[in-house]
């Protein structure tokens, strides 16, 4: 795996920080800026609108620039955002600095998925995709834990100076590490690359990925109820779990970006089938510490064993204009945060019990199997031929005529 994959690794454990990290910092900001905890968490909304926005609108509008060139101006976005974040005055400006660190976030993991995988062999494409995300899964583990240690030791605002730092480090190994590209000599335009989004497969991968992953945050959303008061854990012991998410999120993403090479569609079904199996069983594993804390793992490698096979079948399924695809499944995996914690509170709300999140995310989890099913019925129709395909982002246009940096 060539060494530039790092520099988009870096740049995803950046990101995945101050994404994350806003929650566990809410208390001190709804303190220092004498607003309540429902106002701050308006901060975490913002950067996610900022996500689902910016994510096809800068992948679109950038298609005709060198993707080396795109991932450093998406980066100098983040550290501008990031920094800003740290100098609000008031809670609107950190509103508004929030929403502009969103802006890049989609676009950076949708171009350095195409980055990614032009610069590997074709049977390795999965796993380049995976350890671009590996900085996104480190991040629950290591990034997110101690950047809210420095908030609530330092100030709020240290940390998202912190995070700065961690951008302009990640500009400066995108600059050394990722060779030099000339403008895309295929590039269609803003009508063109949009025109791309209008095929049916494309819309039922993304449909797959708000289901999958909506899944997912119906259950983690409402994890610490599930663990204090179902496990009878203590609430100290949550940073812990949380970060042993994380590493069930590292192994299931390294693990689903192995097979994917193998078989994308059946890691997808598998992790998919996976998921149900577990927030299925987490009203039983909620019951002891112990099972509580597998649960926690397994429902990390289940998810995250999903992500490149979803984030190349986008791309493939939308090969005349990957980036502005891949970019669109990030603002899918944004929405699926938001419906996916919503739906998870409904069930709570409806009094069906502290577990009940889990078994709405067992709901999802099927929907986003019938859409992957679906999605394989329309393929089959119609390229009856490909049998037994084996569907890779191979149809991915060739970084144009690459030279040495």
């Amino acid at each position: 795996m060539p060494l530039a994959l790092l520099a988009l690794a870096v740049g995803a454990f950046g990101i995945g920080t101050t994404e994350f990290v806003m929650m566990g910092l809410l208390p001190q900001v709804a303190d220092d800026l004498n607003i309540s905890i429902p106002s701050a968490g308006h901060l975490v909304s913002a950067y996610a609108l900022g996500v689902v926005i910016g994510a096809p609108l800068l992948a679109a509008v950038t298609a005709r620039m060198s993707r080396r060139t795109v991932l450093i101006g998406l980066m100098g976005l983040f550290v501008v955002g990031n920094a800003l974040s740290a100098l609000a005055p008031d809670n609107g400006w950190l509103l508004a600095a929030r929403f502009l660190s969103g802006l890049p976030h989609g676009a950076f993991f949708g171009v350095g998925a195409v980055v990614a995988t032009n610069m590997v062999a074709p049977e390795r494409k999965a796993r380049s995709v995976s350890l671009m995300f590996l900085g996104l899964t480190v991040a629950n583990v290591l990034g997110v834990p101690v950047a809210t240690l420095m908030g609530q030791n330092l100030g709020w605002r240290a940390t998202f100076l912190g995070v700065s730092a961690i951008g302009l480090a990640a500009i400066a190994a995108l600059a050394f590490l990722i060779p030099r590209d000339h403008e895309h000599t295929t590039a269609q335009g803003l009508r063109g690359e949009l025109a791309a989004l209008r095929s049916l497969p494309v819309w039922l991968s993304l449909g797959t990925t708000v289901a999958g992953f909506g899944a997912l945050f119906a259950a983690y959303s409402y994890i610490t109820p599930m663990l204090t008061d179902a496990a009878g854990y203590a609430d100290a012991s949550v940073t812990l779990l949380l970060a042993l998410f994380g590493v069930g999120a590292t192994a299931g993403n390294l693990l689903g970006g192995r097979l994917a090479d193998h078989s994308l569609r059946g890691t997808l079904f598998g992790g998919l089938t996976s998921l149900v199996a577990v927030l299925a069983l987490f009203p039983l594993l909620m019951r002891t510490e112990l099972t509580a804390a597998v649960a926690v793992i397994l429902l990390g490698m289940a998810a995250f064993a999903t992500g490149s096979p979803l984030q190349l079948m986008v791309m493939e399924k939308a090969s005349s204009a990957p980036s502005l695809a891949s970019s669109a499944n990030q603002a899918a995996f944004n929405l699926a945060n938001a419906g996916g914690a919503w739906i998870g509170g409904l069930a709570l709300a409806a009094g069906f019990g502290v577990t009940s999140p889990a078994l709405a995310g067992v709901a999802l989890a099927v929907l986003g199997l019938a859409v992957a099913s679906l999605a394989y019925a329309v393929d089959r129709r119609r390229a009856p031929a490909a049998g037994r395909e084996r569907i890779v982002a191979s149809h991915v246009p060739q970084e144009a005529e690459a030279v040495h940096h």
